[in-house]
């Protein structure tokens, strides 16, 4: 259900997963709409840094030779995605790290599966406004993971992106679905919250609220 909402900006930090050249070059990585979601996060991280709220970047990059075994590989031994060597691991230019800002680079899913929630909690953070790529893998294990630590997860809907629509649009039900002490909002409304303002935000009010087919996925999405 929509109900109001505040963050408190001293405690907030935003998180940037993904946002890698590959998924607006690679043929078999293209986010459908990527550039008006990389558009949406440049709005979230000037409204972060007017309002001195951290910026976390992070990129997936793989070695392949350390990673898991059945990890898919070229022929030549190289990762199938997100190859170490792959110039179109670079974080997209126009919402790259500024100078201070962290980047993380993750071999995971989970960027939390570098120690990022001790150094969240160390800087007093407890809400995090969260956007990238691919909303039902790194966005959706990131944001899970979060939760599991006690964080409380904004999540910006229309920041987000994935192979189709389908994909990111279930993805982000699914999240809704479960995101208890947190919300979903779309960049305006994220903007609005990072200035100190009350927005309507959905937030889960019972186990599960959202229940979708085939024919209603969409309309329910528009909802949130």
């Amino acid at each position: 259900m929509k109900t109001p909402l505040t963050v408190a900006r001293d405690r907030a930090a935003l998180l940037c997963i993904d946002l890698q050249e590959e998924h607006r070059q690679d043929r078999r990585l293209l986010a459908v709409g990527f550039d008006g979601v990389v558009a949406n996060v440049r709005r979230l991280q000037d409204a972060t840094r007017e309002n001195g709220i951290p910026v976390y970047h992070f990129a997936y990059i793989v070695d392949a030779a350390a990673s898991l075994p059945h990890h898919p590989k070229l022929p030549d031994g190289r990762s199938a995605f997100s190859d170490k060597d792959d110039p179109l691991t670079a974080i997209c230019p126009e919402v790259a790290p500024l100078d201070g800002e962290r980047l993380v680079i993750k071999s995971e899913a989970n960027a939390f599966g570098t120690g990022l929630g001790d150094e969240l909690k160390a800087a007093g953070a407890e809400w995090l406004f969260v956007c990238g790529v691919w909303t039902e893998a790194c966005v959706d294990a990131t944001v899970k993971a979060a939760l599991k630590l006690g964080f409380r997860v904004v999540l910006v809907k229309d920041a987000c992106g994935s192979g189709s629509a389908a994909m990111h649009q279930t993805g982000i039900l699914n999240l809704a679905n479960r995101l208890y002490g947190g919300a979903v909002t779309d960049t305006e409304g994220a903007c609005r919250l990072m200035v100190g303002e009350a927005v309507t935000a959905w937030q889960p009010d019972r186990p599960v609220p959202i229940r979708y087919g085939f024919e209603d996925a969409g309309a329910l999405y528009a909802e949130l």
